[in-house]
């Protein structure tokens, strides 16, 4: 899946993509005149529960903007080869 990445990295990236998704699926909803909010029909007796679905969406995607900065994440880093001394 994301090979390379830490856990925290992972998350976001799922976390991101649900909230696409389901924003797509609002917009798209919009235009049928229907509710297609995942998130809400799913947790839409528990509204605090949703809140913090939402919380958590949103966080992973200020996160994303910055991204990880750990070791485990430096994948997308071009690594040099050493120099070899004469």
């Amino acid at each position: 899946m994301m090979k390379g990445k830490c856990g925290i990295a992972m998350v976001t990236w799922i976390l991101v993509i649900v909230g696409a998704v389901n924003w797509g699926l609002v917009g798209l909803g919009g235009f049928f005149g229907s509710n297609w909010n995942l998130v809400n029909l799913i947790f839409g007796n528990w509204s605090w529960l949703e809140g913090v679905v939402y919380i958590l969406v949103g966080v992973a995607g200020v996160m994303s903007i910055f991204s990880c900065k750990c070791s485990k994440c430096n994948s997308c880093e071009v690594k040099q080869a050493p120099t070899q001394q004469m």
